[in-house]
């Protein structure tokens, strides 16, 4: 156990202190708030009022244009349509909506001209404006009243609760997601990352021979067991980091570019060019949206300290298991070229869980696929991280699941350590899965 100990700990030191993993740990929080952070700016940078002029020759908007919302605002220019293509030329607006003479029953000819091609967002703003004034217009022709109707419309707000035999447990399917896609996503990408990093380093001390000395004194098993370990380490200290990093940034970034400051910003702009708008919608759109996410948070109700205890318990049983995979593949062969055709066997359960357990959640999370998939040790770190922040998991299927974690690791290990012990000092040779079984039952 000491000698594992020992070359545990010199995995650890030789990596955390190289500069590749110093650099990762500071970088890998920015491109973590980047990924969120970027969109935001961007929209900030480009989240100038966009002015659309009309040319309404069918007197669509005779009453009134429509009213602004959030960065888009309409203005009136000549209803024929080649003096308002000549004014729209010199002038900076950023489209020209020509609305023909139409018939309200099968409106139909309107164009929409722009310089350098016209966003998604705006020709949708466009659209819309356009649906909701003949909308308008039946309906006074039907003798109904626009804010009567608006009026009758309603949107529900639906709160969750969970029965168990536990009592009752309000929930929120929407934090439940997040909370699940995030600890997937974590599992997923640090296994993907450290194990390739046991393989190549297995790879690297064949190669280079240093092998041959080492395993003159330490079993080729304990090598492999330190060196997954030692590796495990580091991939804790760097997800430590990034977590402790990344709310840093965040908390000090929130202020500047938070969606709420954006709107504010958009709104008072709005405010101080057209008339305020006071309708319901434009009302809810300036609600607060980060405190309607901290009120989700507190009302999912989450079992935070059993999903931070099973998180570490996956993260660490689902990391060991590939690991001590990633390091067999490494030991038989001598190149990344040949790992292959050992790599996609090992990695496709991990991909497809991922990805099935995306479907499963909008569906069932407590279904029969689900079940299964949480239970088989290849799938279950992921499958069972998905399906703990919905709730419903009963204690002896995560026990279950648990425990067939431990010996899927503990056999993981034996048969890897039985491939170790033979490819480590095979130089030179194409090794084919006929080969990898006989090496299993070799004695000695």
């Amino acid at each position: 156990m000491s000698k594992i100990w020992l070359i545990a700990q010199r995995e650890y030191l030789t990596r955390v202190r190289k500069k590749s993993f110093i650099i990762m740990s500071l970088i890998g929080p920015l491109l973590t708030v980047a990924l969120f952070a970027v969109p935001v700016l961007i929209a900030k940078m480009s989240d100038n009022d966009k002015v659309v002029a009309v040319a309404d020759a069918g007197g669509l908007f005779a009453d009134k244009l429509p009213d602004p919302k959030d960065d888009i605002s309409f203005t009136r220019v000549s209803p024929d349509l080649a003096t308002a293509k000549a004014e729209f030329k010199k002038s900076k607006y950023d489209a020209l909506l020509f609305i023909p003479k139409l018939d309200i029953s099968n409106p139909a000819g309107f164009q929409v001209f722009s310089r350098k091609g016209l966003g998604m967002s705006l020709e949708n703003d466009i659209n819309r404006a356009v649906n909701n004034a003949i909308e308008s217009r039946r309906l006074q022709q039907a003798g109904i009243n626009r804010a009567v109707l608006d009026n009758l419309k309603v949107n529900v707000d639906l709160q969750t609760v969970s029965l168990s035999d536990d009592g009752e447990k309000s929930s929120s399917t929407g934090i439940s997601t997040v909370v699940a896609y995030t600890f997937g996503f974590l599992i997923y990408i640090f296994i993907f990352i450290y194990g390739v990093q046991i393989m190549r380093g297995v790879m690297e001390e064949k190669t280079n021979r240093i092998v041959e000395v080492v395993i003159s004194s330490v079993k080729p098993f304990q090598l492999m067991m330190g060196k997954v370990l030692g590796i495990a380490g580091v991939g804790f200290t760097q997800l430590a980091l990034w977590v402790i990093l990344s709310m840093g940034i965040s908390s000090v970034m929130a202020g500047s570019i938070s969606p709420d400051k954006i709107a504010q910003d958009r709104a008072a702009r709005t405010t101080a060019v057209m008339r305020p708008t006071t309708s319901k919608d434009e009302a809810a759109k300036k609600e607060n949206v980060a405190a309607k996410f901290t009120q989700a948070l507190k009302s999912a109700d989450l079992n935070v300290p059993l999903l931070a205890g099973c998180f570490l318990f996956y993260f660490l049983g689902g990391y060991l298991f590939y690991g001590a995979l990633f390091g067999a593949i490494g030991s038989a062969v001598d190149s990344e070229t040949d790992t292959q055709q050992f790599m996609m066997p090992v990695t496709m359960p991990l991909v497809l869980t991922f990805v099935v357990s995306q479907a499963i959640l909008t569906t069932n999370p407590n279904g029969t696929v689900a079940f299964w998939m949480s239970m088989f040790p290849l799938t279950s770190p992921i499958a069972m991280m998905m399906r703990l922040p919905f709730g419903g998991v009963p204690t002896w299927q995560l026990l279950l699941s648990m425990a067939l974690l431990i010996a899927g690791f503990v056999g993981a290990i034996w048969i890897a350590g039985r491939i170790y012990r033979v490819g480590i000092l095979m130089y030179g040779k194409k090794v084919t899965y006929g080969e990898l079984s006989k090496w299993l039952f070799y004695k000695g």
